[in-house]
């Protein structure tokens, strides 16, 4: 439905809002190209410099990516990740590591005590889509789906500050796994993540932290 212009708001503001819907709802997933300019002209039915001006404000707030030649992506799905990803962006990627092995094994160890059965079923797609994209082959495929898997234990933790945090930082996080998996997946350096989901769906706590902990270590 195309949009018309109130007179108190821009109609730039409401072509952000929509747009910022359209990746906090996760239809437009991190990661995930979203549409040319010319489609979300036709779609929105604006001038092609409102939709511009729209874009480019998201990325200044650091939730899109605009990549020339390439395309916009989705960076982050707040203003807040936006800002944790440009804040760390050149943090040392060992101490983005002892981040995430601090929020991974805590996350997994409550987890256990927490999780209920939707929760173990979510956590066996999340799963079994990170072994199907690194059997495909496609390391940007496997990194978002790795990181689906962790953000999935921490949803399991039922932290809802935790969980917030993890999202987040999502892109700090997954930069990091970027630089440590490399342009190539490599198949001695895959690291199964089976062990955690067992103890999480044993209800072991102190094994489903141990699980998270030992999964990053091994892989670097």
């Amino acid at each position: 439905m195309a949009l018309t212009s109130p007179r108190r708001e821009p109609l730039a503001d409401q072509v952000i809002a929509q747009l910022r819907s359209q990746i906090t709802s996760g239809e437009w997933p991190v990661g995930s190209r979203i549409p040319t300019e010319a489609e979300l002209v036709e779609r929105l039915g604006v001038a092609r410099n409102t939709v511009r001006e729209a874009v480019r404000a998201l990325a200044h707030n650091g939730l899109l990516d605009i990549r020339q030649g390439s395309g916009t992506y989705v960076l982050a799905t707040s203003e807040l990740a936006g800002v944790m990803h440009r804040r760390f962006a050149d943090a040392d990627k060992a101490e983005v590591t002892e981040l995430r092995q601090a929020l991974e094994a805590s996350a997994a160890r409550l987890a256990a005590s927490r999780r209920s059965a939707q929760d173990l079923r979510l956590l066996e797609t999340a799963l079994r889509r990170r072994e199907d994209a690194w059997r495909s082959g496609d390391v940007e495929a496997f990194v978002l789906n790795d990181a689906a898997f962790h953000q999935a234990v921490t949803a399991a933790s039922h932290n809802e500050v935790l969980s917030a945090l993890y999202a987040d930082l999502g892109e700090v996080m997954r930069e990091e796994l970027r630089s440590v998996v490399g342009p190539v997946l490599e198949e001695s350096r895959y690291v199964s993540h089976d062990g955690i989901l067992d103890a999480i769906r044993a209800g072991d706590g102190d094994r489903a932290s141990a699980e998270a902990a030992s999964a990053l270590q091994s892989c670097r």
